[in-house]
């Protein structure tokens, strides 16, 4: 993706876009791919369909969210802009917009998450400060949710050296209320991150988002406490799918919390005891940084608009490979047989038109 400074209309269009009520990341990105630019995407959406599902907001509604973002002190910043961080920039795809408040250049540029359970043990609490202190003292921003537990804990200890709050609600959502008087010094002294649009309260559903933000923001994820069924387990998925390390402490298998972690070591997670075990890991690891960029893979040329009977026969084909269970997209695209233009063409139309239901991660399923 080219980088460049979007105007004040630009921007509002790529909100616009990535607010509609069935454009995901995935979706967003081949809108853009076919059009050129989202304010092209929006005058020609109705092209590709004529269905109820799809929603767009008003450009009042969107300049509102624009001006009440600003007025709290915070940004927004689309992927294409050089202010957008590298690493989740890297994301296939990444997150159309952010919003930030605070100040992202505070924080080190080698960044990890720390995360873990909500019901965390003493034990559990003392080990989170205790890393989260001791790699801030080594220049490594940390990264969480601002949960209750580990997160609460990894956040307090890194304050005066670096920490990020990413949010399932928007940038304004003090998610929970016990820790409004955290949310306000991390905002003073550290950074907000929320993909939600400004004023929204966290439901559920955006928490998955939330949490691929917080590995798609780090270079690595620690994992402290985790039960066998857990949101923080989401994001050790998410950390893998992206490339990124993933560590957790052990615990004893007595106790209902450590079991997710013993999982993730035992499926090849690196076990960790001290801070020095993560800064080693870290070190050793050959990364290709985001921040060294590089040449974008240019896909070659597709007429949509020569293929649209295509893509309405690809349509039928790829909508009956779908099942309420979502599968990952090139799984679907390889069992389809069709020409992968084709078959993401037909991916994308059945998804603006919520025959399809794209999850965070990118795998797709039936809408039901």
């Amino acid at each position: 993706m080219k980088t460049q400074t979007l105007s004040f209309e630009q921007k509002r269009d790529w909100i616009r876009l990535s607010r509609s009520t069935t454009i995901g990341p995935v979706a967003f990105a081949g809108l853009l791919e076919r059009f050129g630019d989202a304010s092209e995407a929006l005058a020609r959406l109705r092209e590709i369909t004529k269905s109820s599902k799809l929603s767009i907001p008003s450009v009042d509604l969107v300049e509102r969210e624009m001006e009440m973002t600003a007025d709290f002190g915070a940004q927004i910043f689309a992927s294409c802009e050089p202010d957008y961080p590298d690493l989740l920039r890297a994301l296939d795809p990444p997150p159309p917009i952010i919003s930030v408040a605070g100040d992202l250049s505070r924080i080190p540029e080698d960044r990890l998450a720390i995360i873990g359970s909500r019901n965390a043990s003493a034990v559990g609490l003392r080990f989170a400060g205790q890393i989260a202190r001791e790699l801030g003292a080594a220049d490594v921003g940390i990264i969480s949710g601002l949960a209750r537990g580990i997160d609460t804990q990894a956040h307090m200890a890194a304050l005066d050296t670096g920490t990020v709050a990413v949010l399932g609600g928007g940038v304004d959502n003090v998610y929970p209320a016990q820790n409004a008087d955290l949310y306000a010094q991390i905002k003073d002294q550290g950074a907000i991150i929320s993909e939600s649009p400004f004023g929204h309260r966290a439901t559920a559903r955006d928490f998955p988002r939330r949490n691929r933000l917080i590995s798609g923001l780090s270079f690595g994820v620690v994992v402290i406490e985790a039960a066998e069924r857990s949101g923080t387990l989401i994001t050790a998925r998410y950390a893998l799918e992206q490339g990124r390390e993933v560590m957790a402490a052990p615990g004893s298998p007595l106790d209902p919390r450590t079991k997710g972690c013993n999982r993730l070591i035992r499926q090849g997670a690196a076990l960790i005891e001290t801070a020095e075990d993560i800064l080693d890991i870290l070190h050793a690891r050959s990364r290709i940084s985001a921040r060294e960029g590089g040449d974008a893979f240019s896909a070659p040329p597709f007429d949509w608009q020569a293929a649209k009977a295509d893509i309405s026969k690809a349509k039928i084909a790829i909508k009956s490979l779908l099942s309420p269970t979502p599968i990952p997209r090139d799984d679907i695209i390889r069992m389809s047989g069709l020409p992968v233009p084709l078959a993401a063409a037909a991916l994308l139309e059945l998804e603006i038109e919520g025959e399809a239901v794209v999850e965070s991660d990118g795998r797709t399923g039936l809408a039901y």
